[in-house]
């Protein structure tokens, strides 16, 4: 009788797993490194959160991505991006506003209606959650809004491609506008270079982690909604505002290194059927950040009238995101620098401390309507 001989299966030892993951995370790592290296190199508002979106989306969309980012590093990578918010509140440009902060404080406010209106609409689409169209379709703090995405409850992946196409669209098209709508030469002013100087990055260190362990901690204990957000951004902002953080700063490594984790965070989630989702949502959400971009030059206007403030340094100080290219056409155009910096990073904090509260109200609104409509048995 002779043996048949039967194919051994193979199975994936420890090692060989080990080093199957190891490949795709370094592969990861390295198109994300080259894709933030090229970002940079042409002046790509967070470079690295954009590469590392589109590589790790492509990465997962083919099977070749490694496992979701870890969770403790995703928070870790929300507690940087919240204390380097925070520590852009300085007392100079806030009080620089004097008797004008009211009518700011109120445009911003209006801006948040407008944005939460067009995430009502937002979410009128199937693949749309209440929750997600609110912080997809806000107008300002793009990095922070995807990063807290996935904790309140939303998809980070509609929230982070709807986002950068807002900022995307704002970055084109407001050279454009300031040239060609305003007639400005942007020749004449000169663009000041951001801040490079800080602590050594071994004196910055404890700082940080004082705001992200700190703050973290204490508005867990609050119970805030995105606790790894809102901590590390009220504490570090409240030592800017009080004058004791002159020692401390964000490394910009580590700040590029956060960027690209919660790019990975959002792009590790793709798969075929949420492309498809988000190829269906994507018009729809064009057009709707198109009528934001409008509602904001309106209120431009508005707040031109009720500060004095010229048409220019209206418009820029309300032009929903791109923070960094809107503060350098301020600059080469002459513009109220101050004024402008102090708006749009008003706007930035309303933007992100209410959005999670918000947020956390529409998914218990939600809740309780899907409660409210299930048959009782």
């Amino acid at each position: 009788m002779n043996d048949v001989h039967t194919p051994e299966r193979t199975v994936p030892t420890r090692a060989s797993r080990l080093r199957g993951g190891g490949l795709r995370w370094a592969a990861l790592i390295a198109l994300s490194a080259g894709g933030w290296a090229l970002g940079e190199s042409i002046g790509l508002t967070a470079a690295g959160l954009f590469a590392a979106l589109i590589v790790a989306a492509a990465l997962a969309v083919t099977g070749w991505g490694p496992p979701r980012v870890p969770r403790p590093l995703g928070k870790l990578a929300q507690g940087v991006l919240a204390s380097a918010v925070g520590l852009m509140v300085h007392r100079e440009t806030i009080a620089a506003l004097g008797s004008l902060w009211v009518p700011v404080v109120s445009i911003a406010a209006a801006t948040l209606v407008i944005s939460v209106a067009a995430g009502a609409l937002l979410a009128l689409h199937r693949d749309v959650d209440a929750v997600t169209g609110s912080l997809a379709m806000t107008a300002g703090g793009a990095t922070g809004l995807v990063a807290m995405a996935r904790e309140l409850g939303g998809d980070d992946r509609i929230v982070a491609v709807v986002q950068y196409l807002r900022v995307a669209l704002v970055v084109v098209s407001m050279p454009m506008i300031v040239t060609f709508g305003f007639r400005a030469d942007t020749g004449t002013g000169t663009a000041t270079a951001t801040d490079g100087g800080g602590a050594e990055w071994y004196v910055a260190l404890p700082f940080l982690a004082l705001f992200i362990v700190g703050g973290t901690a204490v508005a867990s204990l609050l119970r805030l909604p995105a606790p790894a957000t809102l901590g590390p951004l009220a504490v570090s902002a409240g030592f800017e505002l009080g004058g004791w953080s002159d020692a401390a700063s964000v490394p910009p490594m580590l700040m590029t290194a956060a960027l690209i984790l919660i790019g990975w965070q959002a792009g590790l989630a793709f798969d075929r059927a949420s492309l498809r989702a988000i190829g269906r949502i994507l018009p729809y959400a064009a057009l709707l950040t198109l009528l934001v971009g409008a509602a904001c030059a309106g209120l431009g206007i508005l707040l031109a009238h009720l500060t004095g403030a010229s048409l220019l340094e209206a418009y820029l100080a309300t032009t929903p995101g791109g923070l960094a290219a809107v503060l350098a056409v301020s600059a080469s155009t002459s513009s109220n620098v101050t004024f402008v910096a102090a708006a749009q990073v008003l706007r930035l904090i309303i933007m992100l401390v209410t959005t999670p509260i918000m947020a956390k109200a529409f998914a218990h609104f939600s809740s309780r309507r899907r409660r409210a409509r299930r048959p009782a048995r």
